[in-house]
Formats: C-alpha cells, structure tokens, sequence
C-alpha cells in the first residue's frame, strides 16, 4: 500500500512538472484577454445563433478563462444582458475545449494527436451546438429563463458603474492582467490537485484489466461508439472539470480508453454533477435536461467523428503509441522541460509581484476577490452578488460560490 501511493504521488508530481510551465502560460494569457478584453463587446458580438456569431463565441471562448464554473457564469451573464442562449452556450465550450494551456497539457501529456482533436472536436462542437440548440430548446423556454434570471439578478446585477478600459501599455493595466492570472490559478487549486493526484493514483493502482472490462474493445466501429458514448459519463461521475480532466484522460489513455472515448471525455467538462445543478439553478429542470442531453450527445459525436476523421487521414494515435510507462515518469537533469519550468517560475514570480503591487500602481478599479474560491472577478459583469443586510456588497464569479457563501453566513 505505502509503495502504491508513494508511486501515485511521484507520478501526479511528475505530470505537474510536465506540464508547470504550460499552465503558467496558458493562465498568463488568459488573464491578460481577461483584463484587456471588454465583457461589453462580447455581449454585443452573440446576439444570435448565427455563423457569425458563433463564430465569434468560439474566438472570444478560446481566449478566455478555462474554468467551467466561470465560463457557464459569465455565459450565464452574457445571456442575461442580451446574448443569444445559443451563442452563450458556445463561448462556454469554447471556454472549456479551446483554450491555450488546454492543449498544450495534452500535447505534453498524452500526443500531439490529442491537442489537435482538441482544436478540431471543439470547433465541431460549436458548430453542433448552433445546429441543435435552438431546434431543441424553444424560443419560449429561453424568454422566460431570461425573465427569471433578470427578476433574481438584477438588470445589472452589479452596482450601475460601466465597465472601465484598460491600457496595455501601462503597468496598472498589466497588474489587473496579473490579477486575473492570480485569480484564476487560486480559484483552480483545488481542480488541478485533484486531477493530478487522482490521475496517479488511477495510473499507478488499477489494473489494466479493470479498464479493459468497462471499455468495450475489438468490435471496431461499435467499440469506438461505446467509448464515446461512456467518456462523458465518466466526466460526469468524475467532478474534476476544466484542465483538472487532463491528467485523468491521460490515464485513461494509458489504461486502454479508445482515442474517441478520451476526447470525449475530455469534452464533457461542462457537464459535471455540480455544473448540471447549476444549469438547474439558472435555467430550471426542463432546460437542463435539454442541456445535457444534447451537451452529452455533442460531445460523444465529437470525439467519435474526431477518431474517424484521424483515422482516414492516418494521424490517429494507436495502441502502440500508448504510455507503457508510468505517465508522471520524468527524466531529472537540466533538460528542455526543466528550463521552461525554472523561466516560467520566474514569470509568475513577476506576476505575484504585479498582483501585490496593483493598488500602487493604481489598478484594480472594478475589481473584486471571490471569497470563496479567490478568483478575480470584475464587478461591473460579476456571475453573482449577495447585498447583506448591512449594506455590504460582495461579488462572486458564479452562483456556486454565492450559495457556498450564504450558506456559511446565514
């Protein structure tokens, strides 16, 4: 037992130092579109469920936070204010499946074959969503989620002040920028933990023939369905969303998951136990029953038609390219990895200072902390506020947190 998860933690620290310096760089640059990026002229670009439009969901999405419980609160909002529903769920998943440090974790982790179905399954799923959505959930069912959300919200849903600009040229701006990389990196914590840890433990501990009995192999076209169909469910059982599923894919990978299944697994981050009673909170039963119905069939279709795409083009990633070894296993010495981690150590480093620095530097205008997972959130286009009775105002970056945090102030 001691032997197993001593090889578990090595493993998960392994994956880590694999993938240190991509997750610093993917949370820098998210933070910077994050402070440099008007919420305003998003809302403006998703007023309909046209080409276009989800065109531009699925750019502003990719350069946005990963985070699932911010990109389902911020579509939330976006929705609220006048976005089209459609629109709003495809920034969501572009939110979670297009993003930088998304693929390039799993190029690290499991192939390049992988951070490229990444790029083409989350386009598909885009443009699934536009095709289905609204043939699915009715105009009617939308306007009135759109009432109620407005009634609890607020028209606002903040304290009235417009949403002030932030100049990249300036220090004040790139310390609001540092800001949101802080949030971010805080508020997924304890994601990215337990991603790794359990991806160890799951590498290190089941047998390679515990996955070979729940993944159906050998039957060609049905196997691949199967795996694609049970990818998403397993990410719902999971509750490790956003870049947090990376490391487990990768040991489903390695425990013998077909390269559909893995997709789709990897796809289904939005649709997680906690994240579907959200969706229930913001848009009643009915609706998010319709969600994860399409939502799971989207990403199953996805990761299947990924595999088959591969396939024809002779770029799928076979059995003999699976990991044999431990997938943290790392080589110790002063080599390519090693150098981007010590350099990106350095860059957060800077980053901390940046953040601690802000209100010297005069940022941090429209800025608040979520109390209850850090995250940075701009109190112009906040995913939720609680007024107390005092009169104290506070700002969370989703219902989940507002809820949390009644719950403990009540």
């Amino acid at each position: 037992m001691a032997n197993t998860l001593w090889h578990s933690l090595t493993d998960a620290g392994g994956m880590l130092w694999e993938t240190l310096w991509a997750l610093v760089l993917g949370f820098g640059l998210s933070g910077a579109v994050q402070a440099f990026v008007s919420r305003a002229r998003m809302q403006r670009a998703l007023g309909d469920s046209s080409p276009a439009s989800l065109a531009r969901a699925g750019f502003f999405g990719a350069v946005s936070s990963s985070c699932s419980y911010a990109a389902t609160a911020l579509a939330k909002t976006l929705f609220v204010r006048g976005a089209d529903f459609t629109a709003a769920q495809a920034f969501a998943f572009a939110s979670t499946n297009l993003v930088v440090e998304l693929g390039i974790v799993l190029w690290l982790l499991i192939g390049w074959q992988f951070a490229l179905a990444e790029l083409v399954g989350g386009a598909l799923m885009v443009a699934l969503i536009g095709l289905v959505l609204p043939r699915v959930v009715r105009p009617a069912e939308t306007a009135a989620a759109r009432a109620t959300l407005t009634a609890a919200d607020g028209q606002h849903g903040a304290d009235g002040r417009e949403e002030t600009s932030r100049d990249p040229r300036t220090l004040a701006g790139w310390a609001d920028a540092a800001a949101y990389t802080v949030g971010d990196l805080t508020m997924l914590r304890r994601e990215l933990v337990i991603g790794f840890l359990v991806a160890g433990l799951l590498d290190t501990a089941v047998p390679l023939s515990f996955w070979r009995s729940l993944f159906a192999t050998g039957h060609g076209f049905w196997s691949a369905v199967e795996n694609a169909v049970l990818g998403p469910f397993l990410a719902i059982l999971s509750f490790v969303c956003s870049i947090g599923n990376v490391p487990l894919a990768a040991a489903l990978w390695s425990g013998g998951i077909g390269f559909g299944g893995v997709v789709a697994f990897v796809f289904a981050d939005l649709i997680t136990l906690p994240l579907l009673l959200i969706y229930r909170r913001y848009y009643g039963t009915r609706i998010t029953a319709k969600l994860l119905a399409v939502f799971w069939a989207t990403m199953s279709v996805a990761g299947l038609a990924v595999e088959g795409l591969f396939h024809v083009a002779g770029i799928a990633p076979g059995s003999t390219s699976r990991l044999h070894k431990h997938v943290g296993d790392v080589t110790v010495g002063w080599n390519a990895t090693t150098v981007l981690d010590v350099v990106s150590l350095v860059v957060l480093a800077g980053i901390v200072v940046l953040y601690r620095q802000r209100e010297r530097l005069g940022a941090g205008a429209n800025l608040a902390v979520d109390p209850v997972c850090g995250m940075t959130v701009d109190t112009t286009h906040p995913g939720a506020v609680l007024v107390q009775s005092d009169g104290t105002t506070t700002y969370f970056c989703s219902d989940h947190c507002k809820h949390r945090y009644a719950s403990t102030v009540s």
